[in-house]
């Protein structure tokens, strides 16, 4: 298989009449997707919206996922072009910056965003069109075999599929292009190790701006399984989630972590369990155990895997299944690398880390590599790098920016990013340590570590019911004095980034 749109081509031949995708309103089969994408792609060839798209051409949708839209995406790759999902929550001026730096030939939106997509990117020259009106004439479009045909073979596997904007350093949103071989050679091998096939059903938490959410939508065009779009306001009613779950028989959740501990935290399983659910996979944060251990009360016997890896490797690059119990305070291993990809750690010295226990830069090669940041060459020639092991010949590689260390058993454990290392009173220390201790505690449901540089001084802060004084109480058990917080808060809720990670820029600034 060349390119994403093969994988399309074979799903609709081998399960026509299987659901493909569904939203609360709407489903499609593989073959009616299969027919529809070939029919806006024709529209898109034909510039009947009044832009004809090229090869290469980005196109972008400002809109909430579902199934029309899963539709006009794969009608965006068929006809030689790639998508970028752009968070529709996020402020104007975000959004304008994300337009400014991804040039999309057209937006794809609806009546409900319309509005304020013009408002946020009023000073830019782009073509808005809607989705509904895309929908309509694919229902009655002509599909031209000619043009299919050419667009098809100007395809390559090392063109980029989708662009996914993350957070920057300095605050501009980031474009991580990532190709079609790059999704095929990983999600080929992730169906594999984890079985999921056709019997399947996924439920898709993730919104499409994110990339979990690549995991879900490949997996059921690679497999055959049927992939359930969960409305974004459901992670706000656990009750509504849950039956949602359980009354369309998911079996296989590849959650971010945050959505895990919303349903602990929110009791969920204890109105409901979805009793069909066979795997549990997480990842985006590390797992607090007492969450994780939550979960597995309700459904012993699913499968629970910790997968590790940033946007710019397509995914995840290693992944660990559960086979212990876990204490309170410990972390879950990260595990070992998927085929075909190779995770190493290097140490402040470039130098790569074997021995247990000892701390390096988490950095990863092969084909799953992304292709750098869209119109950024600076920021991906930082990172995107020469692997400096290898001398004999051309070997990129990504630095992550993630510490790892190997434990007894050769399992890789991620510890910390290393902009959250931080040097205190003389001493080294991990702040994600500190957090897994502070996680352990009963009655604390999350918790956040920061560093003020100018005061030097450790910060915390936690969410739940804890008493701050037992808090510090227990820490004084568990650290050294040099690690313990100078200041430790309680709060009502953690702030959240668009990808469900706590957001430390916002918190730091709002406490």
């Amino acid at each position: 298989m060349k390119n994403v749109t093969d994988l399309l081509k074979r799903a609709a031949e081998e399960y026509p009449k299987r659901t493909a995708f569904a939203d609360t309103g709407k489903s499609v089969t593989f073959e009616e997707l299969y027919a529809l994408a070939q029919r806006i792609a024709t529209i898109m060839l034909q510039g009947t919206t009044g832009v004809k798209l090229r090869g290469g051409d980005p196109v972008a949708f400002f809109m909430e996922k579902s199934v029309d839209s899963v539709c006009a995406m794969f009608g965006i790759v068929m006809a030689g072009g790639f998508y970028s999902y752009i968070d529709v929550r996020q402020p104007e001026e975000r959004i304008n910056e994300t337009v400014s730096i991804l040039k999309p030939r057209m937006i794809v939106t609806d009546d409900e965003n319309a509005e304020r997509l013009r408002e946020a990117v009023k000073q830019q020259d782009v073509t808005v069109i809607y989705i509904s009106e895309l929908m309509e004439s694919a229902g009655s479009g002509d599909i031209s075999e000619e043009l299919l045909r050419d667009a098809a073979e100007g395809i390559l596997g090392v063109d980029p599929l989708y662009v996914n904007f993350t957070s920057g350093s300095t605050g501009k949103p980031k474009g991580v292009a990532v190709g079609h071989r790059a999704v095929i050679d990983f999600i080929s091998e992730f169906v594999q190790v984890f079985g999921i096939d056709e019997t399947d059903v996924i439920a898709n938490q993730a919104p499409f701006d994110f990339d979990v959410s690549v995991k879900d939508v490949y997996s059921g065009l690679y497999t055959g399984a049927e992939v359930l779009l969960i409305p974004r306001e459901y992670f706000t009613k656990p009750s509504v989630l849950m039956d949602y779950l359980a009354d369309n028989e998911v079996t296989t959740l590849i959650w971010a972590v945050s959505a895990m501990c919303f349903v602990s935290i929110m009791n969920g399983l204890e109105y409901r369990v979805p009793d069909k659910v066979k795997r549990v996979m997480f990842s985006g944060e590390v797992m607090p155990v007492k969450h994780l251990n939550k979960w597995k009360s309700f459904l012993p016997d699913a499968t629970y895997v910790n997968l590790y890896g940033p946007t710019e490797i397509t995914c995840n690059c290693t992944y660990y299944i559960l086979d212990r119990e876990f204490e309170k305070d410990e972390l879950i291993p990260v595990g070992r690398a998927f085929k075909n990809e190779k995770v190493f750690l290097l140490d402040d010295k470039d130098q790569l880390v074997t021995e247990k226990d000892t701390e390096g830069e988490i950095c990863v090669s092969g084909e799953c590599l992304a292709l750098g940041y869209y119109n950024d060459r600076e920021k991906t020639d930082a990172v995107f790098v020469q692997n400096p092991l290898n001398d004999r010949y051309y070997e990129r590689i990504y630095r992550t920016g993630d510490l790892g260390r190997y434990d007894e058993d050769g399992m890789l454990i991620y510890t910390s990013r290393k902009d959250f290392q931080i040097k205190h009173m003389g001493q080294r220390i991990e702040l994600g340590e500190i957090e897994v201790s502070a996680m352990s505690v009963d009655g604390v449901t999350r918790a956040c570590c920061l560093y003020d540089e100018k005061k030097k001084k450790i910060l915390l802060y936690y969410t739940g019911e804890a008493d701050k004084e037992n808090v510090t109480a227990l820490l004084q058990k568990k650290l050294p004095q040099y690690m313990m917080p100078g200041r430790t808060v309680r709060i009502d809720e953690m702030p959240m980034n668009k990808n469900g990670k706590i957001d430390r820029a916002r918190l730091i600034r709002q406490v």
